[in-house]
Parts: structure tokens; C-alpha cells; sequence
């Protein structure tokens, strides 16, 4: 019987990468057996482009990846014959979300978006150093932003982001104007792309994500696998799902998963 395709769509954040110091290394073993299997591993996060792309060089990555909780899909040249690198945006792209904040500032909305900020200035707000301000600055669907108004404001501005077809979610600390998207659309986008790729050949699609917001890609995969975390409990799949959990937290639990299925799938 052949081996069928395999695709891992991981989160980053608290699976692929530890809370604390944000380090992989303890999913090496794991990540060389996908390297040795031809395995595409599609990276699927809130970081921005140039943070992934960061973390892709220290990888040795070289599939497509999903930047900014879906808000795009970057696809490497020649991966589906594609000359050069393409980006896919879902939902409203990052000039669009500026337009309507530019408008809405001039209706009297009062906030200070990255737009807004020097990377000094940004790194200052968020502790980051410079270079990952920068990083953090170089959006291509989403914008976060500090709220200066009041809570009524605040109410009015959400409702004038609906009628444009964009929503703000509160996150640690920045509001983040978005369009329409979840994690899920970028995977389900990439899933038809290579199931294309593969033809005949049966393809198995593994999610891994550690919280409530890695819910619907972890729906969308064939093997969602849950990793242990602050918030892992609240992920609660439909019992025909058949979830996976891992004992351990981060990228331990990761890799122990992976190799699992690696073994499962005759890799």
C-alpha cells in the first residue's frame, strides 16, 4: 500500500515554539524527519511576514506560510509553478484596512496605530528592540492599534469597522483592525493547492495549535492535534474529529506528536 501524503500546518506561539524563550530546538527531531520525508511544513501564526520569514531561514523552510492569524498566505516561488514569490490576502489587505482607519480618523475616531509609529517609537510602546519593531511594522492585512478614546467611541468605532466589512480584536495589549478571516482560510486555501499538486495520491492534512484561536484550522485539518498549554483545554473539537493531545507542553509535545504520526504513516 503506498504511504499517502502528509502536510503539517503548525501554529507557532506555545507549539512549535516555547512560551518562555520562543526556541524550536527541542522539535529537531521531528522537524528532520520531515525534512527526510519531503513533509511541507506550512507555519500558520500572527507574526508578520518578515518575522516568519526570520524563523523559515533559522528552519531550513522553504513551503508557503500564513502571517497575521490568516490575513495572508505567502507562497514561495516555483512551489505550485508559480515564477515568483505570490501573496494571497483574505479579507480587506493592509492598504485597504488604512484607507477606512484614515476615514474614520477623520470622523473624530481617536487612536495611535503602528502606521502611527516610528520602529523607535513602537519598540519604546512594546519593549521589542528596533529590528523587531521593524519586522513587527511590515504588515500585509492587519492593523494594530492603542485605543485614545472613549469607551462609547470605542463602541461607535466598531460599529463603523462592520459596515466596512472590517472587525477589531482585542488582543494583550493593541486593538487589531482586520477584515474577515481566520486561521483556517489560508489552510484550507493551501490544502486544495497541494492536493492539486498530488493528483491521485491521498493527502493527510495534520494541524498542530496550542489555544481557543487555532480552533477552526485544527477543525479544517484531517488529524488535529492539540499541544499542551495555558489555554489547550479551552480547544474543545467535535468528537468525530479524534483529537490528539500531547502529554508534554511546546515544542516537546510537538515533536513526541509528529514523530507518533510520522511512525503511524510509515515515515
Amino acid at each position: 500500500m503506498t504511504k499517502p501524503r502528509l502536510l503539517i500546518i503548525s501554529d507557532l506561539d506555545g507549539t512549535l515554539l516555547n512560551h518562555d524563550n520562543y526556541r524550536w530546538e527541542a522539535a529537531l527531531p521531528a522537524l528532520k524527519k520531515l525534512e527526510v520525508g519531503g513533509i511541507p511544513l506550512i507555519l500558520n501564526s500572527s507574526k508578520t511576514a518578515p518575522e516568519v520569514r526570520r524563523l523559515r531561514q533559522e528552519l531550513g523552510n522553504s513551503a508557503p506560510f500564513i502571517v497575521e492569524n490568516g490575513a495572508a498566505v505567502v507562497i514561495p516561488g516555483h512551489t505550485f509553478g508559480n515564477p515568483g514569490e505570490e501573496v494571497v490576502n483574505f479579507g480587506a489587505s493592509r492598504s485597504e484596512v488604512l484607507g477606512v482607519l484614515a476615514t474614520q480618523r477623520q470622523a473624530g475616531a481617536r487612536f495611535r496605530g503602528f502606521e502611527d509609529m516610528s520602529a523607535k517609537e513602537l519598540a519604546e510602546v512594546t519593549g521589542l528592540d528596533e529590528e523587531s519593531a521593524d519586522m513587527a511594522k511590515d504588515r500585509l492585512g492587519t492593523e494594530p492599534l492603542l485605543w485614545e478614546g472613549s469607551e462609547d467611541e470605542l463602541a461607535e468605532f466598531k460599529t463603523a469597522l462592520m459596515a466596512e466589512n472590517l472587525r477589531l480584536v482585542q488582543g494583550g495589549r493593541f486593538y487589531h483592525a482586520m477584515g474577515i478571516f481566520d486561521k483556517a482560510d489560508g489552510a484550507r486555501f493551501l490544502l486544495d493547492k497541494y492536493r492539486e499538486q498530488y493528483g491521485d495520491e491521498p493527502v493527510i492534512a495534520i494541524a498542530l495549535g496550542d489555544s481557543p484561536n487555532d480552533q477552526q484550522m485544527l477543525e479544517s485539518a484531517d488529524i488535529p492535534v492539540v499541544i499542551r498549554g495555558i489555554h489547550s483545554d479551552e480547544v474543545q473539537l467535535p468528537s468525530a474529529k479524534h483529537a490528539m493531545r500531547s502529554i508534554k507542553p511546546g515544542p516537546e509535545g510537538w515533536n513526541e506528536c509528529v514523530l507518533n504520526l510520522l511512525f503511524e504513516y510509515g515515515y
